[in-house]
């Protein structure tokens, strides 16, 4: 093919995931976007019902894709996989790199292996009466006070917050959470505010803004919260009060983990701050969310790059490699 003007890029969304809604959002300003660059030919595609993406990508024949995809297939890896199979070139994470951050276990061990500190946890394997005796004990010890997480599900999907003083409730939960996933986390829940960090690459080098803040009203920052047209989250894009060493490193827990998971052209790191002034890296989003209220696009801008310039420098270098 000669010249940019013939390259075609196929943007997915949907996907019939839990955040198949999210996702079309998304991929309504990241479609926006791509357009706005006027040298590329752009075909949004959603995967509903029973679609079969490699009957798809033979139609289509793109140049480029952009999985668009919150959750699974998307940030699970699967799409990725099939896409380098098939020897496509897309952007994001790889299919690895997707594949280990989704998994809220996975994730985790990979934090402890980088000694990048992270919630104390721990982890069920199976539904079994010896496997609820070890959450009975961990729930004992943190004196009610955790989360029990689906490991592989995203926005809050499969995560609850029981009882702190209702065993019943604690393991009732444990039971809902093993619908959504073979593997359940279970972490301490901490008094903290969540911090956010846009991490990218630019011109050769990996960009990290300063934290941005998810204010939340209620409980916890679930589902109904981030989406709902009747959520009162509100956000900062410079998360107010921190002291620089607390800023260096967040950034440089953030650095490292897109160095050390081989992360790739775009991420969002989550972090919690504890009144006592700990910071833990709470999970890796492979594909953040570009929604009006999504911080990724925003703290980006903030950190004096504009997001159709990332996304034009991604295409070409990914194009061209």
């Amino acid at each position: 093919m000669n010249g940019k003007k013939n390259k075609h890029i196929l943007l997915l969304c949907g996907g019939n995931g839990t955040e198949h809604k999210v996702s079309l959002v998304s991929a309504k300003y990241v479609e926006e976007t791509l357009r706005s660059l006027s040298d590329y030919q752009v075909t949004s595609m959603e995967l509903k019902g029973d679609y079969d993406l490699s009957k798809i990508l033979q139609q289509q024949n793109p140049d480029l894709i952009v999985p668009c995809i919150h959750g699974p297939p998307g940030e699970t890896g699967d799409i990725q996989s099939l896409l380098e199979i098939l020897r496509y070139k897309y952007i994001g994470c790889a299919a690895e790199a997707s594949r280990i951050c989704f998994n809220k276990v996975t994730s985790k061990l990979w934090f402890n292996a980088l000694d990048i500190p992270n919630t104390p946890f721990i982890f069920l394997s199976e539904n079994t009466a010896e496997s609820k005796q070890k959450a009975l004990r961990f729930y004992q010890q943190q004196k009610g006070k955790v989360f029990i997480k689906a490991s592989s599900q995203g926005s809050s999907v499969g995560c609850y917050m029981p009882s702190e003083s209702d065993e019943k409730d604690y393991l009732n939960k444990i039971e809902e959470a093993f619908k959504h996933s073979p593997f359940v986390l279970v972490e301490e829940k901490v008094d903290a505010r969540e911090l956010e960090i846009s991490v990218y690459e630019h011109q050769g080098k990996i960009m990290t803004t300063v934290p941005g803040e998810i204010i939340c009203p209620g409980k916890f920052y679930s589902y109904e919260e981030k989406y709902s047209a009747k959520s009162q989250t509100s956000t900062e894009l410079v998360a107010p009060g921190l002291t620089s060493a607390q800023i260096n490193l967040m950034r440089q827990y953030a650095e490292r983990a897109f160095v050390h998971l081989k992360l790739r052209h775009l991420s969002r790191v989550d972090f919690f701050l504890t009144r006592a002034g700990i910071i833990y890296l709470n999970e890796i989003n492979t594909f953040p969310g570009m929604t009006p209220i999504s911080m990724f696009p925003k703290m980006m801008e903030n950190n004096g790059h504009k997001f159709k310039d990332f996304l034009a420098e991604v295409v070409k270098k990914t194009l061209d490699a």
